[in-house]
């Protein structure tokens, strides 16, 4: 018999594209579920990933999503997307503010030192999807920024192990060229980690 699946749930912070996220999970094979951003930690099954989803406008930036804050003291992969980010960012010591130039619809990124793990595979420009009023202004310590735009200077970041990444835009969307692509690696980064458990 084979391992199982790979567990990484999404957790829910009010984005209009959440089922986006567990639907391409899904796609590759990961056992998944949406719960609210409220949920105790106590109360999750054991994961080997978290996804923190976007939201609604201006929560990346107040810092009310939840339990996202006891969540990412976890031990496992996260990603932040939009508004996960945002509060990443905040959490771990940098910061979200309002965007100068807010961004919807597709844009283009382009990928800082090859991008890290969660790129890997992809290429140094690349379309995206993006809605958003704020964006992370300052990368945490500990964090290298993996990705800007013209108007988004962190488009992307994780941090020095590699277990922690943020994205400003939504991989998730048909209209982001590699998000399927991103979605794999970071099943990748949880699978690396399982095994090294």
């Amino acid at each position: 018999m084979g391992e199982p699946p790979l567990v990484i749930d999404v957790i829910d912070n009010g984005g209009q594209w959440t089922h986006r996220e567990w639907r391409m999970l899904r796609y590759l094979g990961v056992d998944t579920q949406i719960l609210p951003n409220d949920t105790p930690v106590e109360e999750l099954r054991p994961v080997d990933g978290l996804i923190l989803s976007g939201g609604a406008a201006r929560v990346g930036l107040t810092g009310e999503l939840g339990n996202c804050g006891s969540f990412l003291d976890m031990d496992i992969p996260i990603l932040g997307i939009c508004a996960g980010h945002q509060f990443m960012a905040g959490f771990y010591g940098g910061s979200a503010a309002e965007a100068p130039k807010p961004e919807f619809g597709a844009a283009t990124i382009s990928l800082v030192g090859g991008g890290g793990a969660l790129f890997e595979g992809t290429p140094d420009e690349q379309t995206v999807w993006e809605s958003h009023n704020d964006e992370v202004a300052e990368a945490p310590p500990g964090f290298v920024i993996t990705a800007h735009s013209e108007s988004c200077g962190v488009q992307g970041m994780q941090n020095e192990s590699e277990d922690r990444f943020g994205l400003q835009f939504h991989p998730e969307v048909n209209d982001s060229e590699y998000g399927a692509r991103i979605f794999e690696n970071f099943v990748g980064v949880c699978e690396r980690a399982r095994r090294a458990r």
